[in-house]
Order: C-alpha cells, then structure tokens, then sequence
C-alpha cells in the first residue's frame, strides 16, 4: 500500500436539497500517489455506499478523472458519485475564480472508468443542482428470478411481485441490475432482504444488486418509489442509485409504452432508510429507440477534512 500524505476530503449528501438526507458521498481530492490498495483502504475506512478520488484528466479538456469505490470493490460508474463530484468542483471552481460576471452554471467533462460523462452544473452556496449525460445506454441482460424465489429473498408473496406487464428483469449501464417490481408501496417498505437466500443466487450467477420499484401514485407526472440492495458490494441498502436509475430506463423501454419525445421520471428513494432521496430521470426516445439517458439531482456540502499522515 501506498505512502500516504495528508489529503483533503469533502463529504456530501447527494440527490436531496437538504442536510442529513440523500446519499452521504466522500470526495477525496489530491488523489495523485494512492494505489488501488489505499483507495480501497480509504474506501473501506469511510464506509459510505461510495468515496470518489479525484485525479488529473488525461485530456486536459476535461475538469478531472474519478475513480469510485465501494467499501469492498471499484466501480466503472456510479450516479450519486458524479453528481456530488460535480457539484463539488464547481464549487470549488466558482470559490477560485468568482467575478461579478463569473457565471453560477458550468459545464465539463468528467472522465471515468466508463467513458467521458458530461456534466453541467448550476452552484449556490454550498450546495448546487448537477445533469450529466449518460456514456453507456442500458443495455437488457436477461430475465429476472421467478416471483416465488424473489418472493422468498425478500420477505414477501408472490403476488407482491409484479404488476401490470411488469416482471423481473436484468438491466445495466455496466455490470446489470436485477430489477424487480413490487406491486404497492406498502409491500415495499416491508421487503427485508435474506441474505443468505441473496448469496446463493449471486454465487450461482443468478443475480446482482436488487432493485425494487413500484409506481408512485402522485397525481401528476411519471413517478416511482424504489430500493436498492448490494450486500456483496458492502452496501446493505443504499439511499439512491443513480447507475440503477440509469438502467431503469431499460425497464420503461421494456414494459411501459414509451412514445417518441422526451419522458420526464422521478424516483424517490431511501425513504424507508430515513433518508430520502430524489432523482432525476429523463429519457429520448427517438424512431421507437431509446437515444439518450441523463441523470439530475442536487448536492449539499457537509463537511470538509484531511486524511491525516500515515507510514
């Protein structure tokens, strides 16, 4: 592992306007000299859904490249790493250079495992609203488990599982989402994740993170409630999932009917947890395909520190 030297971290709830919601995110800036054994480390020691490091782009046409991590593994991408990232620096952007003309909106490009992802971002104080275009459109890897054993894993009926043409299914920008509709909000909130029923599936290749969703029924707009579980990612329940809301754009090209235009989509998550969440979901479809996938949400900065010295 890595010597390490002092480093600045930020940390940030994510996809909320408001502190102690969201999803909590570490930032770690000055990244140059950790290797994948310090970040992991840092990663682990954090132990937040996920800790982004921050290094020099590769194209200096780009504001930075991100590594992501889980308190057990890296990511390609990740949603709520981006936005907070993005906020973040803009942030830090508009403190370096703020004039009376300096504008409160920016746009870059921020480089990640994945590809180049695209961002803009408007910035208030201490807090801002960022988009991004996403690199990798979702692509459909398989049916999903029956009801009956997803039923099981998840403390539920059969009958809570599936609604309307909807049925489990396997979705992803990057490593696949299983996807399973719950039939009403009440049975959402009672799913408890087994485990043990988790790790056997996922051993046999069966599945990966659980992404539960069910219609909200706000009176106006295209709206869902959802949760997302990863233990073998260290993420117990996570309280927002962009990568999945990317994804879950496959699942509305899938099962709902999706006309040609722009579709606006709202996903409130990590309400059960206590800390809910709001995404921003919007998706073209262009010719009866899907063209384009961004992601929207806020930031609000939390706190500021150093990762002190260690040899």
């Amino acid at each position: 592992m890595s010597r390490m030297t002092q480093r600045r971290f930020f940390t940030l709830d994510v996809f909320t306007e408001e502190p102690f919601a969201g999803n909590p995110l570490a930032v770690v800036l000055d990244a140059e000299g950790l290797d994948d054994a310090a970040m992991q480390a840092i990663a682990r020691e954090f132990n937040l859904s996920e800790t982004v490091f921050v290094l020099p782009p590769e194209q200096p046409r780009h504001r930075a490249r991100l590594r992501i991590f889980t308190p057990l593994s890296e990511l390609p991408f990740a949603g709520h790493p981006t936005i907070g990232t993005a906020v973040l620096l803009a942030l830090r952007d508009r403190s370096a250079h703020k004039t009376e003309n300096h504008a409160d909106a920016t746009a870059f490009g921020l480089e990640e495992t994945i590809g180049i992802v695209p961002c803009v971002v408007e910035t208030g104080k201490g807090r801002g609203r960022a988009r991004f275009k996403v690199p990798s459109l979702p692509v459909f890897a398989g049916e999903g488990l029956e009801a009956s054993t997803l039923a099981g894993m998840l403390g539920l009926k059969s009958e809570n599982i599936g609604y309307f043409r909807h049925k489990a299914s396997r979705h992803g920008t990057g490593e696949p989402f299983t996807f399973v509709p719950i039939a009403s909000r009440e049975a959402l909130d009672r799913a408890k994740l087994d485990t043990a029923s988790f790790d056997r599936a996922h051993a046999s290749g069966k599945t990966g993170a659980l992404y539960l969703y069910t219609p909200d029924p706000a009176p106006v707009g295209r709206r869902y409630q959802a949760r997302m579980f990863a233990p073998h990612k260290g993420i117990p329940e996570d309280p927002a999932t962009g990568s999945a809301a990317a994804a879950f754009a496959g699942v509305l090209m899938q099962f709902e009917q999706l006309g040609n235009g722009t579709h606006d989509v709202l996903i409130r998550q990590g309400c059960a947890m206590g800390r809910p969440s709001e995404i921003e979901l919007q998706v073209m479809v262009e010719g009866g395909t899907l063209r384009s996938v961004e992601i929207g949400g806020a930031a609000v900065v939390m706190s500021e520190g150093k990762l002190l010295a260690r040899g």
